[in-house]
């Protein structure tokens, strides 16, 4: 009987930090940067800001420490079982039945709703990986991180509404009222299943989780044309195609509370979405990891400091760490009266 051979210790044992990707689109403004301290350019609307993600020839690329200037899929590709942990070998096996370039699986983002989001649908992994460019599905979620008076969130057809109904309103110019829509709060979390036909409204920033896909079909965009009287492409048939109409009404998740104070957001088989409130008035520190598990973790609110953060800054509110599940246990030291942490996970 032959021992199990002993693994090398791995290089990949402190935080990383990535270099923001940032996306202009139509609908974005400039809250990227008055709410959440991003640097972005001087002019023009910053829709998206790319915090982790993993996609063809978008790649999160690491700032500080011994991995600086290397990729998220480099890292993966060497590190893969220190990074996942326990998920490697689930990951592993996941993206070998898929045929995709193996690739990390979540992608995490915040968007600045300046103008409403088209409505639009993502298909689900079985659907996306028979398109002509395979890819993964698109289940994802989202934590309202402001709302203006009078936003709105479109999610889900409203009730006893059906895919054959749905078709015949958008031939009709009346979309907008096969869906159902509701005004969100700070701090709601909206989860979208791949299917869920959705929507932001104007007027929200959004801390968004979703497996690492960029596929969405677009059903309708109100109307609008760019500076050039162009309309956007609509992808009618293919959203028509992919919808689950049985989804239903989408409302705030109800968040379940632990005994710690731990909020879980969402569970599912994609990932899981925790919410951790911190306060000096309890304790002015946390102890997380020691699992085998990776974690993403967003200040959403306050300043943190963590103990072996090759950068040497704390993680301030809109700012992102992904910690491998080699780094082990993570000492989180508050620098604010109180935070608060979304901490991501693999399902």
């Amino acid at each position: 009987m032959n021992p199990e051979k002993e693994k090398a210790p791995s290089m990949l044992q402190t935080p990383l930090r990535f270099t923001p990707l940032f996306r202009k689109y139509l609908w974005g403004g400039r809250r990227l940067q008055t709410l959440l301290g991003k640097s972005i350019g001087p002019e023009g609307n910053y829709a998206e800001s790319w915090e982790i993600v993993d996609h063809g020839p978008d790649q999160s690329i690491v700032l500080a420490g011994k991995w600086a200037g290397q990729s998220l899929n480099e890292i993966l590709m060497k590190e893969g079982e220190a990074l996942l942990g326990r998920d490697f070998e689930q990951w592993s096996q996941t993206h070998q039945n898929q045929g995709l370039g193996k690739r990390f699986p979540l992608l995490f983002k915040f968007l600045d709703c300046h103008r409403p989001l088209s409505v639009q649908v993502h298909p689900n992994d079985a659907q996306a990986s028979n398109l002509s460019s395979p890819d993964l599905g698109k289940t994802e979620a989202w934590v309202v991180l402001e709302a203006v008076p009078g936003s709105k969130v479109f999610a889900g057809l409203r009730s006893g509404i059906g895919k054959a109904d749905l078709a015949k309103a958008v031939t009709a110019g009346r979309t907008e009222e096969m869906l159902h829509c509701f005004e969100p709060q700070a701090g709601d979390c909206i989860f979208i299943p791949a299917g869920t036909v959705h929507a932001l409204g104007a007027g929200l920033v959004i801390a968004e989780i979703q497996q690492a896909s960029d596929t969405t079909f677009r059903l309708f965009d109100w109307n609008r044309v760019d500076a050039s009287g162009e309309s956007r492409p609509l992808h009618i048939a293919q959203s028509l195609e992919v919808i689950d109409e049985t989804s239903g009404p989408v409302d705030p998740v109800a968040v379940t509370v632990e005994e710690s104070g731990l909020e879980t957001l969402v569970n599912c088989d994609k990932f899981v979405l925790r919410r951790r409130k911190l306060s000096s008035h309890l304790s002015s520190h946390l102890t997380l990891g020691g699992d085998d598990r990776m974690r993403i973790l967003v200040s959403v609110e306050g300043s943190c400091s963590l103990k072996n953060d090759p950068s040497g800054q704390p993680l301030k509110r809109g700012q992102t760490v992904l910690v491998p599940a080699a780094a082990g246990e993570l000492a989180i030291e508050l620098e604010t009266a109180t935070a608060c942490l979304l901490e991501i996970t693999l399902s």
